[in-house]
Protein backbone atom coordinates (compact mmCIF):
# COMPACT_ATOMS: atom_id res chain seq x y z
CA UNK A 1 0.00 0.00 0.00
CA UNK A 2 1.17 3.22 -0.99
CA UNK A 3 -0.14 6.31 1.44
CA UNK A 4 1.12 9.11 -1.18
CA UNK A 5 -1.52 7.45 -3.56
CA UNK A 6 -4.45 7.39 -1.44
CA UNK A 7 -6.62 10.57 -2.65
CA UNK A 8 -9.75 11.47 -3.82
CA UNK A 9 -11.61 14.78 -5.31
CA UNK A 10 -13.80 16.71 -3.29
CA UNK A 11 -16.87 17.48 -5.35
CA UNK A 12 -19.98 17.59 -3.08
CA UNK A 13 -20.52 21.10 -2.70
CA UNK A 14 -19.05 24.82 -2.75
CA UNK A 15 -19.09 27.54 -0.05
CA UNK A 16 -19.24 31.34 -0.46
CA UNK A 17 -19.62 34.39 2.09
CA UNK A 18 -23.18 34.52 0.76
CA UNK A 19 -23.92 31.27 1.79
CA UNK A 20 -22.83 31.69 5.94
CA UNK A 21 -24.99 33.65 8.10
CA UNK A 22 -23.00 36.51 9.72
CA UNK A 23 -23.18 34.82 12.92
CA UNK A 24 -21.08 31.70 13.25
CA UNK A 25 -22.85 30.05 16.04
CA UNK A 26 -26.30 30.12 13.93
CA UNK A 27 -24.22 29.03 10.96
CA UNK A 28 -22.76 25.84 13.15
CA UNK A 29 -26.36 24.78 14.32
CA UNK A 30 -27.54 24.86 10.40
CA UNK A 31 -24.46 22.49 9.50
CA UNK A 32 -24.46 20.34 12.91
CA UNK A 33 -28.77 19.85 11.34
CA UNK A 34 -27.70 19.06 8.42
CA UNK A 35 -24.65 16.17 9.69
CA UNK A 36 -27.45 15.22 11.48
CA UNK A 37 -29.97 14.65 8.70
CA UNK A 38 -27.13 12.91 6.73
CA UNK A 39 -27.83 10.54 9.25
CA UNK A 40 -23.63 10.78 10.42
CA UNK A 41 -22.34 8.09 12.67
CA UNK A 42 -21.81 10.18 15.81
CA UNK A 43 -22.52 13.87 14.17
CA UNK A 44 -22.27 15.78 17.76
CA UNK A 45 -18.67 13.97 18.12
CA UNK A 46 -15.62 16.60 18.38
CA UNK A 47 -12.00 16.01 18.63
CA UNK A 48 -10.93 18.10 21.62
CA UNK A 49 -7.62 19.70 21.67
CA UNK A 50 -5.69 20.53 24.86
CA UNK A 51 -2.10 21.48 25.98
CA UNK A 52 0.03 20.11 29.01
CA UNK A 53 2.72 22.67 30.95
CA UNK A 54 5.31 21.52 28.52
CA UNK A 55 3.60 22.71 25.39
CA UNK A 56 2.76 19.09 24.51
CA UNK A 57 -0.67 18.89 23.10
CA UNK A 58 -3.10 15.91 23.04
CA UNK A 59 -6.82 15.26 21.79
CA UNK A 60 -9.32 13.06 22.29
CA UNK A 61 -12.72 12.34 21.17
CA UNK A 62 -15.90 13.95 23.02
CA UNK A 63 -19.46 14.39 22.41
CA UNK A 64 -20.92 17.79 21.94
CA UNK A 65 -23.53 18.48 25.03
CA UNK A 66 -24.70 21.72 23.98
CA UNK A 67 -24.65 24.62 21.56
CA UNK A 68 -25.72 28.53 21.92
CA UNK A 69 -24.51 31.57 21.46
CA UNK A 70 -22.79 31.13 24.94
CA UNK A 71 -20.57 28.47 23.79
CA UNK A 72 -20.02 24.67 22.82
CA UNK A 73 -20.94 22.97 26.22
CA UNK A 74 -18.93 19.08 26.94
CA UNK A 75 -18.57 17.27 29.99
CA UNK A 76 -15.84 14.68 31.71
CA UNK A 77 -14.59 13.60 34.80
CA UNK A 78 -12.37 16.65 36.32
CA UNK A 79 -9.40 14.14 37.24
CA UNK A 80 -9.03 12.99 33.60
CA UNK A 81 -5.99 14.10 31.28
CA UNK A 82 -8.02 17.03 29.23
CA UNK A 83 -9.60 18.62 33.25
CA UNK A 84 -6.04 18.54 34.42
CA UNK A 85 -4.12 20.36 31.15
CA UNK A 86 -6.93 22.75 31.40
CA UNK A 87 -6.76 23.86 34.81
CA UNK A 88 -3.32 25.22 33.70
CA UNK A 89 -4.32 26.06 30.19
CA UNK A 90 -7.75 27.01 29.42
CA UNK A 91 -7.14 27.65 25.87
CA UNK A 92 -8.70 24.68 23.59
CA UNK A 93 -9.71 23.76 20.22
CA UNK A 94 -12.85 21.43 18.66
CA UNK A 95 -12.42 20.18 15.31
CA UNK A 96 -16.11 18.70 13.89
CA UNK A 97 -14.76 16.19 11.30
CA UNK A 98 -17.69 15.66 9.13
CA UNK A 99 -16.26 13.38 6.42
CA UNK A 100 -18.84 12.43 4.55
CA UNK A 101 -20.04 15.87 3.68
CA UNK A 102 -16.72 16.87 2.91
CA UNK A 103 -17.20 19.24 5.35
CA UNK A 104 -15.12 20.37 8.98
CA UNK A 105 -15.48 23.44 11.47
CA UNK A 106 -12.86 24.13 13.99
CA UNK A 107 -13.01 26.56 17.18
CA UNK A 108 -10.76 27.92 18.92
CA UNK A 109 -11.66 29.53 22.66
CA UNK A 110 -11.15 29.66 25.96
CA UNK A 111 -12.98 26.57 28.37
CA UNK A 112 -14.87 27.60 31.51
CA UNK A 113 -15.87 25.82 34.08
CA UNK A 114 -19.73 24.87 33.88
CA UNK A 115 -21.96 25.77 37.58
CA UNK A 116 -22.65 22.43 39.25
CA UNK A 117 -26.38 23.00 38.97
CA UNK A 118 -25.79 23.09 35.29
CA UNK A 119 -23.70 19.92 35.87
CA UNK A 120 -25.77 17.91 38.06
CA UNK A 121 -28.87 18.83 35.45
CA UNK A 122 -26.94 16.82 32.68
CA UNK A 123 -25.54 13.95 34.99
CA UNK A 124 -29.36 13.12 36.37
CA UNK A 125 -30.30 12.99 32.33
CA UNK A 126 -27.97 10.44 31.85
CA UNK A 127 -28.54 6.47 31.50
CA UNK A 128 -28.16 4.70 34.50
CA UNK A 129 -25.34 2.96 33.15
CA UNK A 130 -23.51 5.84 32.43
CA UNK A 131 -23.78 7.21 35.87
CA UNK A 132 -22.64 4.05 37.41
CA UNK A 133 -19.56 4.62 34.43
CA UNK A 134 -18.52 7.83 35.74
CA UNK A 135 -18.45 6.20 39.51
CA UNK A 136 -16.71 3.58 38.30
CA UNK A 137 -13.72 5.01 35.86
CA UNK A 138 -11.01 6.91 37.17
CA UNK A 139 -10.57 8.73 33.84
CA UNK A 140 -6.89 8.46 32.56
CA UNK A 141 -5.31 6.62 35.47
CA UNK A 142 -3.54 3.28 34.84
CA UNK A 143 -6.77 0.54 35.81
CA UNK A 144 -4.97 -3.44 36.15
CA UNK A 145 -7.17 -5.19 33.73
CA UNK A 146 -11.03 -4.86 32.39
CA UNK A 147 -11.84 -7.08 34.87
CA UNK A 148 -10.83 -4.90 37.53
CA UNK A 149 -12.79 -1.89 35.93
CA UNK A 150 -15.68 -4.36 35.50
CA UNK A 151 -15.68 -5.22 39.17
CA UNK A 152 -15.77 -1.34 40.23
CA UNK A 153 -18.56 -0.98 37.87
CA UNK A 154 -20.22 -3.78 39.16
CA UNK A 155 -19.66 -2.60 43.15
CA UNK A 156 -20.97 0.84 41.94
CA UNK A 157 -23.84 -0.79 40.78
CA UNK A 158 -24.56 -2.55 43.93
CA UNK A 159 -23.85 0.51 46.15
CA UNK A 160 -26.93 2.61 44.21
CA UNK A 161 -28.84 -0.33 43.73
CA UNK A 162 -31.51 1.85 45.46
CA UNK A 163 -32.70 5.24 44.70
CA UNK A 164 -31.15 8.17 42.60
CA UNK A 165 -27.43 7.98 41.76
CA UNK A 166 -25.52 11.14 42.98
CA UNK A 167 -23.04 13.29 41.45
CA UNK A 168 -19.80 12.57 42.11
CA UNK A 169 -17.77 15.51 43.02
CA UNK A 170 -15.08 14.48 40.10
CA UNK A 171 -17.05 15.22 37.23
CA UNK A 172 -17.73 18.55 35.59
CA UNK A 173 -18.35 20.71 32.70
CA UNK A 174 -16.84 23.36 30.61
CA UNK A 175 -18.12 25.46 28.33
CA UNK A 176 -15.91 26.74 25.36
CA UNK A 177 -16.02 30.09 24.71
CA UNK A 178 -15.53 30.61 20.86
CA UNK A 179 -12.82 33.28 19.51
CA UNK A 180 -12.30 32.09 15.73
CA UNK A 181 -14.63 29.40 14.29
CA UNK A 182 -13.40 27.94 10.64
CA UNK A 183 -15.73 26.23 8.06
CA UNK A 184 -14.28 23.85 5.91
CA UNK A 185 -15.89 22.99 2.56
CA UNK A 186 -13.80 20.48 0.39
CA UNK A 187 -13.53 21.78 -3.32
CA UNK A 188 -12.28 20.12 -6.75
CA UNK A 189 -8.42 19.90 -7.14
CA UNK A 190 -7.52 20.89 -3.34
CA UNK A 191 -9.21 24.18 -3.95
CA UNK A 192 -10.92 24.41 -0.74
CA UNK A 193 -13.14 26.79 0.53
CA UNK A 194 -12.43 28.07 3.97
CA UNK A 195 -13.83 30.98 6.16
CA UNK A 196 -12.64 32.42 9.07
CA UNK A 197 -15.03 34.31 11.71
CA UNK A 198 -13.12 36.21 14.14
CA UNK A 199 -14.21 38.06 17.24
CA UNK A 200 -13.31 42.03 17.05
CA UNK A 201 -12.73 43.70 20.45
CA UNK A 202 -16.26 45.20 20.41
CA UNK A 203 -17.41 41.67 20.60
CA UNK A 204 -18.49 41.35 16.82
CA UNK A 205 -17.64 38.83 14.38
CA UNK A 206 -15.93 39.56 11.24
CA UNK A 207 -15.91 36.72 8.99
CA UNK A 208 -12.81 36.69 5.58
CA UNK A 209 -11.96 33.86 2.83
CA UNK A 210 -8.74 32.01 3.93
CA UNK A 211 -6.44 30.55 0.52
CA UNK A 212 -6.95 26.25 1.03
Amino acid sequence: MKLDDIRREYTKDGLSREKLDDNPIVQFEHWLQQAVDANLSDPTAMVVATVDEHGQPSQRIVLLKQVDDNGFVFFTNTGSRKAQELKGNNKISLHFPWHNLERQVIVYGEAEPLPTTAVAKYFLSRPKESQLAAWASQQSRPVSSRQALMQTFNSMKAKFAKGDIPLPDFWGGYCVKPHQIEFWQGGEHRLHDRFMYRKDPSGQWQVERLNP
